[in-house]
């Protein structure tokens, strides 16, 4: 068993040290006598670091698949992403990294390409997190429609309602919990936001039900509409979505380096994809039952004034702050792994960040900076982020672990294990590719009123 002292870094490079030697910043000596985090505590983590702003976007996958195709390949996913974090597992050996096994199969180059594929993966995610944020409170515009936010609607245009008020003021409730050097003393709040999304799932349901009584929603699809499309090819725009919602392979090393037992992380994994593809199934179908084809790729824009769902604003406010708040809470955790795998990137071979106060300070500083400007600067992160879903979340969680298998550095992969692998990196590239190449076509020739070239920036 891993002892507590062996820790795990967002991005070690093939230098993997002694059994005793701290790796992850929050991990050192003067905690090695803590207790260990419980599975519990594990699967709110995990949970947290699936359930983020992707399940935004199930709803509009939903629209371009249909309800059971939609479902299947959300199962799908969820099977691919177990069995990957299976494959890191295995070949975890000692105090290891998600970047120390890309090391042992392809040296240095593969571990600092692991780092670069989760650093500019978590810059696009937390951009995002903190625009859905600001949409929320602030309103949004979309071309000549615009959505109003939930202060302006509240108490009307005012100075302190504006976007650049909130996310400051959001900015004040995270700064503490960013400053955490523990991944396991965010279990608290990382539960909070699995309920804030359980709370949100409830309340779609709720204006689902009501929809249906006050007649007002669109009976769903059960599968695709041709019609609408503008090329088959464009229903594989829905895949890099669904991928990118359980894209978090970087923050099984570091969850797992806090549990008691570490050969619990498994049964962590299992339960919190469990949860979360319910969470998403949920979602997506209420999403769509409610706004039918008018789904847009945020579907938390769509609860306003203006949705014609004919349900009580006070509902819709509720969803969109309850899945606000849910945002507010998960964006420290990848926070935290977005700030050790530049520390790695950036400062191989130093002292552990953790006890570096200064660069600590600093880099979470910088960072914060850097995630505020592009909030600030840029209105809607969709378009700048179209097809990261497609090349950084495909590669982080199932490419990368399917050529680890593959490379096999310690001889224990089974052929089955290889089949398997080859399987989730000739399926991640084919379904990529169609879904770049049709996302490319869509931002050429716009041909079907509604579709959908921004889905892989979910």
């Amino acid at each position: 068993m891993v002892s507590k002292k062996s820790s795990i870094a967002g991005g070690g490079g093939g230098d993997i040290g002694a059994a005793e030697t701290p790796l992850l910043p929050e991990q050192y000596a003067a905690e090695a006598a803590a207790p260990g985090a419980s599975v519990l505590g594990a699967m709110f983590n995990v949970s947290t670091s699936v359930v983020g702003a992707g399940i935004m976007s199930i709803p509009a996958a939903m629209r371009v698949l249909g309800v059971a195709p939609t479902v299947a390949l959300v199962v799908c996913v969820a099977l691919l992403a177990n069995a990957a974090v299976d494959f890191m597992l295995r070949y975890t050996r000692g105090p290891s990294s998600y970047a120390a096994l890309m090391g042992d199969a392809f040296g240095r180059a593969g571990s600092r390409l692991l780092n670069v594929f989760v650093a500019f993966n978590a810059i696009g995610t937390l951009t995002v997190y903190l625009i859905i944020i600001g949409d929320v409170m602030s309103g949004t515009t979309s071309g000549e429609k615009t959505h109003a936010g939930v202060l302006p609607e509240w108490f009307g245009q005012q100075w302190w309602t504006g976007r650049e008020v909130v996310l400051v003021a959001a900015a004040v409730i995270l700064l503490p919990l960013v400053l955490r050097k523990r991944v396991d003393s965010l279990k608290f709040t990382s539960a909070l936001s699995i309920l804030l999304a359980v709370v949100f799932m409830l309340i779609s349901l709720g204006i689902a039900v009501y929809a249906l009584f006050s007649g007002t929603a669109k009976m769903p699809r059960m599968f695709p509409d041709f019609s609408r499309l503008s090329s088959p090819f464009e229903l594989f725009t829905a895949v890099p979505v669904i991928v990118v919602a359980f894209t978090f392979h970087f923050n099984v090393h570091p969850i797992r380096a806090e549990l008691s037992k570490t050969s619990d992380m498994k049964a962590a994994v299992r339960i919190s994809l469990v949860l979360c593809a319910v969470i998403y199934v949920a979602v997506g179908f209420f999403g769509f039952l409610l706004f039918g084809d008018a789904t847009m790729a945020d579907v938390l824009a769509n609860f306003d004034r203006s949705s014609g769902a004919g349900v009580p604003q006070a509902l819709n406010d509720a969803a969109r702050l309850s899945y606000a708040l849910h945002l507010v809470l998960v964006f420290p955790l990848l926070h935290f792994s977005l700030r050790v795998n530049v520390d790695e990137l950036l400062f191989p071979g130093r002292r552990p960040l953790a006890t570096d106060t200064r660069r600590f300070v600093t880099l979470t500083a910088v960072l914060m900076a850097v995630l505020y400007a592009l909030a600030f600067a840029i209105p809607s992160i969709w378009t700048l982020f179209e097809y990261s879903g497609s090349t950084f979340a495909v590669c982080i969680s199932l490419i990368f672990p399917g050529a680890i298998v593959l490379r096999d550095a310690h001889g224990i992969a089974k052929r089955k294990d290889k089949a398997l692998a080859a399987t989730m990196i000739i399926l991640a590239v084919i379904t990529s590719s169609i879904a770049i190449a049709s996302n490319i076509m869509s931002s050429i020739s716009v041909k079907v009123e509604g579709a959908m070239p921004q889905l892989a920036s979910m």
